[in-house]
């Protein structure tokens, strides 16, 4: 007796929401400026909040101070730069901004094929253009900084509550995980 995912209905939903789609969505879709840059102004917040919390990566990112990374997908650039206190400043991409000293250019244009290879726990392709030594910092930092989300939770509900609703978020990224990758094994020839 085969069994269904419980996620059955989000696939059939997918589905649905493809087929209503124009055939070239994804890249035809142009997000609002405003909307960018909020998003853009929250990863920085975000970024910077998990670099308070690891010494290490602030000391490694003050010997970087005023250097630029621009990261690139599709159409959409961010760029920021390190702080002498080791944290991340956004920069507004315009005429006088200086040339970044590291690009980092996302090779997959689907933001769903995007998507689903983090969900499988995978890095994407990545080109990347400029300063070795800056890339070999940046990747140190995706390598070694991990943001620990239970101990900004607890201080809000307390620890037990906390870890508790962490545990189960994760149960829901496995599952979802899982999810993608019982699709892809079932799209592959």
């Amino acid at each position: 007796m085969a069994t269904q995912s419980p996620f059955s209905w989000l696939a059939d939903a997918a589905d649905t929401l493809r087929a209503q789609l124009p055939a070239d969505f994804p890249q035809s879709f142009t997000p609002p400026a405003w909307a960018v840059a909020e998003v853009q102004q929250r990863v920085v917040l975000l970024l910077n909040h998990i670099l308070m919390q690891e010494p290490a990566a602030r000391d490694r990112l003050q010997r970087q101070k005023g250097r630029q990374v621009q990261v690139c997908w599709r159409d959409q650039v961010f760029q920021c730069a390190f702080t002498p206190a080791g944290l991340v400043e956004f920069i507004t991409p315009d005429a006088g901004t200086k040339a970044a000293d590291l690009v980092l250019r996302v090779n997959e244009p689907s933001p769903f094929e995007l998507a689903k290879t983090v969900l499988q726990g995978e890095k994407p392709a990545i080109r990347i253009e400029g300063d070795v030594q800056l890339a070999a910092e940046v990747n140190w930092l995706i390598d070694h900084v991990r943001w620990d989300p239970e101990e900004d939770v607890a201080r809000l509900i307390g620890d037990a509550p906390a870890h508790t609703l962490v545990q189960t978020a994760k149960r829901i990224v496995d599952a979802l995980r899982s999810f993608v990758q019982q699709q892809t094994a079932k799209a592959a020839p």
